[in-house]
C-alpha cells in the first residue's frame, strides 16, 4: 500500500509488515506495539506452532525412539511430547531446520538439511498466504485495532510468484535497513551468537557450500564443524539478501535501524512511518 502522510494519518485501522534482517528490531517493535492495540503476527511463531509443529515432534520422536526407556513410555502412551514455541523463543523451529555438516558434531547431513529448508520454505510461504485472514481475526475476533506482521528474516529468500504482492496489497511494507558498517558487523556477531532459523535459496547454498568446501579442504558436507559453517557462510548470506530486501521495499517505504532504535512507543512509531512516507513523496 502507498499513502501520502494525511492520507496514513486517517487510516483507520493501520496493517503494517515489518521487514528486514533478522536483529533489526522487528520483533521488539511489534512487541512494543501489542501494547498500543496492535495485534502482533509472528510468520515465525506461525510456523512453528502451525506448519512445522508435527514434523517438529516426528524429529523429536524418532530420536525418543532410540532410547529404550523412552520408547517403552511412548509406545504405551504414557508420556506424550508438544512444542512449547514462544514468539521470543523459536528453539524447537531452530533445531528442527538445523545446521548443516557433521553429524557427530549436531550437524545435519546434506539431503537431510535440504529437505528440512523445503519443509521451512513452505511453511513460511503458507504463513504468509495466512496474514490477510489474521488481520480479519485480529479485528473480528481478538478486537485489535491494528496488525503488525513481523516477518522472518528470510522473506527475501523465498521466491515465490505473489507473495509479495499479497503483503503489499494488505498492509503497509516498511523496510528496516541497516546503512552502518558497524551495525551491521554487530548485526552479522548477534546473529552467529544467537541465531535463528536460516533458510537459504537453493542455489545460494550450493555455490557457498562449494566454496566453503574448497576453502577448507574438505570433500564432503558431512566433514564440516557445523557452527564453523554458520559462522563463515551468515554474513555472506547477509551481504545477497540486501538488493533482495531493497527490491521489495520499492513497493512500501524504507527506514534505517538507527531511526528504529530510538522509537520508544507508538507514536513515535507512527511518526518513523510518517517521515519515510514524507520522504518518499518530496
Amino acid at each position: 500500500m502507498k499513502f501520502d502522510v494525511e492520507t496514513f494519518r486517517r487510516w483507520d485501522r493501520k496493517k503494517v509488515t515489518l521487514l528486514g534482517m533478522s536483529g533489526v528490531g522487528k520483533t521488539h517493535i511489534s512487541s512494543m506495539l501489542r501494547a498500543h492495540d496492535w495485534f502482533h503476527y509472528s510468520g515465525d511463531y506461525r510456523i512453528g506452532t502451525r506448519y512445522l509443529d508435527e514434523p517438529i515432534l516426528d524429529m523429536i520422536k524418532a530420536r525418543a525412539m532410540a532410547v529404550p526407556f523412552l520408547c517403552d513410555l511412548l509406545r504405551r502412551d504414557w508420556i506424550y511430547i508438544r512444542n512449547n514455541i514462544k514468539v521470543s523463543d523459536l528453539g524447537p523451529v531452530l533445531s528442527f531446520v538445523g545446521k548443516l555438516g557433521d553429524p557427530d558434531r549436531g550437524g545435519l547431513e546434506l539431503e537431510t538439511f535440504r529437505c528440512h529448508q523445503a519443509l521451512y520454505r513452505e511453511a513460511e510461504i503458507a504463513a504468509m498466504h495466512d496474514v490477510p485472514d489474521f488481520i480479519r481475526k485480529a479485528q473480528e475476533i481478538y478486537g485489535y485495532r491494528h496488525f503488525v506482521n513481523d516477518v522472518g528474516g528470510s522473506l527475501c529468500e523465498l521466491d515465490e510468484p505473489g507473495i509479495i504482492e499479497l503483503l503489499e496489497e494488505h498492509t503497509l511494507i516498511l523496510y528496516i535497513k541497516v546503512t552502518d558498517a558497524e551495525e551491521e558487523q554487530k548485526l552479522i556477531r548477534r546473529a552467529q551468537s544467537d541465531p535463528k532459523p536460516l533458510y537459504y535459496r537453493p542455489d545460494c547454498l550450493e555455490e557457498q557450500l562449494a566454496i566453503y568446501l574448497r576453502e577448507h579442504g574438505l570433500s564432503y558436507a558431512a566433514e564440516m564443524d557445523p557452527d564453523d559453517f554458520t559462522r563463515w557462510v551468515f554474513p555472506r548470506l547477509f551481504r545477497s539478501r540486501i538488493p533482495r530486501y531493497e527490491a521489495i521495499a520499492r513497493r512500501g517505504y524504507t527506514v534505517t535501524s538507527q531511526e528504529v532504535s530510538v522509537v520508544r512507543d507508538e507514536q513515535d512509531f507512527l511518526a518513523l512511518i510518517e517521515q519515510a512516507v514524507a520522504r518518499e513523496t518530496e
